[in-house]
């Protein structure tokens, strides 16, 4: 995926190799909307470049990294301290597509929290408090990523899914938070489904894009 992003120079190449660099789409303050996080304010992080392509993506705007600037990790950091933000999300896209060390480690300076979103579809770098593995259909997680999520997160897009979720849930380690989350266009049709899963198996939990009620990013 790196190879796919213009690079001016050399050096610019070597920076993004080296995390030094990151093509970023957005950042923002505001409060997480799901999983086991819900409700904290928090710092976003918006990487851009994605080739997991989940056709219901509601950030499709984010798979293309040649869209977004090469930013400087130590920029970021400084609009982070713009704001009280105690948990800073890095999310995309697909993060772990980069060298995410640089950032955590001058993030971790700052004394925050740091929470990651990710499939998994590529090795996790970076030191993280807290892993959402969101998994996907289209490209699924590599091994080891399963055992190192503190929160499994799957997408229900239609009944069959759960059953999809059950299969993931088999990897993730014994004190893996799991939830259940449908997917926003179909929330209406899938809710009563999870609803009587969750109550029937409540090992699961429901999470809901609370952020989308509240009508913040």
């Amino acid at each position: 995926m790196i190879n796919d992003i213009n690079i001016s120079s050399i050096q610019e190449k070597t920076e993004l190799e080296q995390g030094i660099k990151l093509p970023i789409m957005e950042e923002f303050y505001s409060i997480q909307g799901e999983g086991f996080n819900t409700g904290k304010a928090a710092y976003f992080i918006r990487v851009g470049g994605c080739d997991v392509g989940c056709h219901w993506c509601d950030v499709k705007e984010s798979w293309n990294p040649n869209l977004h600037p090469l930013t400087l990790i130590e920029q970021v950091v400084s609009n982070v301290k713009k704001h009280p933000a105690q948990s800073i999300v890095v999310t995309g896209g697909e993060p772990t597509i980069y060298n995410l060390n640089p950032l955590t480690t001058q993030l971790l300076k700052e004394g925050v929290e740091l929470f990651l979103e990710t499939s998994g579809a590529y090795t996790i770098t970076g030191k993280w408090h807290w892993i959402c593995l969101s998994p996907k259909k289209t490209m699924l997680p590599l091994k080891e990523n399963y055992q190192l999520a503190h929160e499994l997160k799957v997408i229900i897009h239609n009944k069959h899914d759960i059953k999809w979720a059950e299969e993931q849930a088999q990897f993730v380690n014994n004190k893996c938070k799991l939830y259940l989350q449908p997917e926003w266009s179909k929330a209406d049709e899938v809710m009563p489904i999870l609803v009587d899963y969750v109550m029937n198996n409540p090992q699961w939990n429901i999470s809901l894009q609370t952020h989308k009620y509240m009508k913040i990013p």
